[in-house]
């Protein structure tokens, strides 16, 4: 199994950028068309994206400090509902916040997809937490 982290900067307090990983509204200014989520231990995630339904549910949640999700998709074989797991760590900094999303137990044919997938969906949520509107997104996953 594989980990992939990404490292994001953002110009707004972690308290904001907390909001983003936690409301639905929050989440689909920057990923998917649509979630439904239940922010405590055990409370649903669910989020579509370009078509794909990503389920799981909330391992952590520590405001505001971190995330922690189940993380797989509905129909898959490789990767079903909460087989692998996303964090989503907040830090303060001088200029706003530091977030690193870790993704781990990902099967190695998923790498090259989800790193593309967060390499494209970690700046929107920076721009996102800073009062920017985002266009509809137009990402779909590579082959």
């Amino acid at each position: 199994m594989a980990e992939h982290r990404s490292t994001v900067d953002i110009a707004a307090a972690p308290e904001r950028v907390f909001e983003y990983l936690v409301t639905a509204a929050g989440i689909t200014a920057w990923m998917g068309d649509w979630a439904r989520v239940e922010p405590t231990p055990g409370g649903e995630f669910a989020v579509n994206i370009a078509g794909y339904g990503a389920r799981g549910t909330f391992l952590e949640v520590d405001r505001p400090r971190r995330v922690t999700v189940s993380w797989g998709f509905e129909g898959s074989d490789t990767l079903p509902p909460g087989a692998s797991t996303v964090s989503f760590e907040l830090s303060e900094t001088a200029d706003g916040t530091r977030l690193e999303v870790i993704h781990t137990d990902l099967p190695e044919g998923e790498v090259a997809g989800h790193v593309g997938g967060w390499e494209h969906f970690v700046p929107r949520l920076a721009l996102a937490a800073t009062g920017q509107i985002l266009p509809p997104d137009s990402w779909t996953p590579r082959p």
